[in-house]
């Protein structure tokens, strides 16, 4: 389950993704440089191989660690996308390209968002999509729509088996996991699994929240916002903490964890991106990096190692138990921080060297304290079975 929200300015492009994903599916932040290809060269996907391109373009992903494909991403040329899951009435193809690896391929062969769209739907039509998308359950999978922006404007694009459809983007604009463009939306939407997603509560939120975004910061606060009813996660007993951008997993029939979040904004006179390289905004710190740049993070997977984002989640799964008083502990000094960098961004390189800081004491902090888990019974449930299938407990370098 995700969120993806743009707001089309005068003079740009601002740009928000929140990839929900199962909670011990790490993330890379991967980049890969513009490159030639031999003629009849072929590339192999997520679960199918197809023709490659003569050129591919430089890009910054965030793809789950066992996927070709990318949850959000951007190349040289400043087009940026993010992509959804829907359920739609048509039936779903046992193999074919990802809603992921559609993304990236359009990132890799697209200069602008009108030949990134034009990408997607030639292979839709081509290869067609299908295949297996989760990570806990592997024969879990869906239909995609898509927010694809460059610095002069965004387009949604809606698939449902091999239909589509487009809307151009006029001032905010969100999209979660339903169909939403009239006329498309109620030929093919599947109302039951749109309606387990809550993806229309989000939605709603994130439209309402972007209608008033004019910079960075605030697309930051949309990603790290629980909801109307108030600053924390608000478990449901069904589908967890599935009814605002900053998800939390923790429901008994349907679970999902925000493990990746993206800013951009996009102008005719530069761009700018911030990535989060770990799951939970609310408890993470936007880090300034650059598509032109090469960038390692590390490479997670799904057991706990010494890599960004499972140093993060020390931080992270700790704070959930009692957030009330354990986020206050850094939070403060997160964003003066954030505030700081979005005046006057540093290199990525110092960004992570100084946030790999501040995580070493933020999560010092917290684990010194002893709190109450606050949270309900089946919830802790949850989340101890995941961290034992991660094998943890992780501990904090000296």
């Amino acid at each position: 389950m995700c969120d993806t929200v743009v707001v089309v300015q005068p003079d740009g492009v601002l740009f928000a993704k929140n990839s929900d994903r199962d909670p011990n599916e790490a993330q890379l932040l991967e980049w890969h440089p513009a490159r030639e290809h031999a003629a009849g060269s072929t590339v192999r996907c997520t679960h199918v191989e197809i023709p490659q391109v003569a050129r591919t373009h430089a890009t910054l992903l965030s793809r789950p660690f066992w996927m070709w494909g990318a949850e959000i991403g951007a190349n040289e040329h400043g087009v940026i996308i993010g992509n959804e899951a829907v359920f739609t009435r048509e039936p779903y193809a046992r193999t074919g390209l990802t809603g992921m690896d559609l993304l990236r391929l359009a990132l890799e062969r697209a200069a602008d968002r009108h030949q990134a769209l034009d990408v997607i739907t030639t292979l839709l039509k081509t290869h067609g999509q299908g295949g297996g998308c989760g990570h806990e359950d592997r024969a879990f999978t869906y239909h995609n729509s898509f927010i694809v922006a460059d610095r002069r404007g965004a387009t949604v694009l809606e698939t449902a088996g091999a239909h589509w459809a487009t809307e151009e983007v006029r001032g905010a604009r969100g999209i979660s996991n339903g169909l939403t463009i009239p006329g498309f939306a109620e030929k093919h939407s599947d109302w039951l699994k749109t309606t387990v997603s809550a993806c229309a509560v989000r939605r709603a939120r994130t439209q309402s929240l972007a209608q008033g975004a004019t910079g960075v910061g605030q697309m930051m606060s949309l990603l790290r916002d629980h909801g109307a009813h108030g600053p924390w996660p608000d478990y449901a007993f069904l589908n967890g903490a599935m009814s605002a951008p900053c998800m939390h997993g923790g429901g008994i029939a349907a679970s999902s964890q925000t493990t990746s979040s993206w800013v951009a904004r996009l102008r005719p006179d530069g761009d700018s991106h911030w990535v989060t390289g770990t799951a939970a905004p609310c408890t993470s710190l936007f880090k300034p990096v650059r598509v032109a740049e090469p960038m390692n993070a590390g490479t997670p997977t799904d057991v706990a190692d010494d890599s960004l984002w499972w140093r993060h989640e020390a931080l992270h799964r700790a704070v959930m138990c009692n957030p009330a008083e354990l986020l206050p502990l850094f939070s403060s000094e997160r964003d003066a921080l954030e505030q700081l960098w979005v005046a006057n961004p540093p290199s990525p390189a110092q960004a992570f060297a100084e946030g790999n800081a501040r995580l070493t004491e933020w999560t010092r902090a917290v684990l010194s304290r002893r709190v109450e888990d606050v949270r309900p019974v089946w919830v802790r449930r949850y989340w101890s079975e995941r961290d034992r299938r991660a094998q943890r407990p992780l501990t904090v370098a000296a």
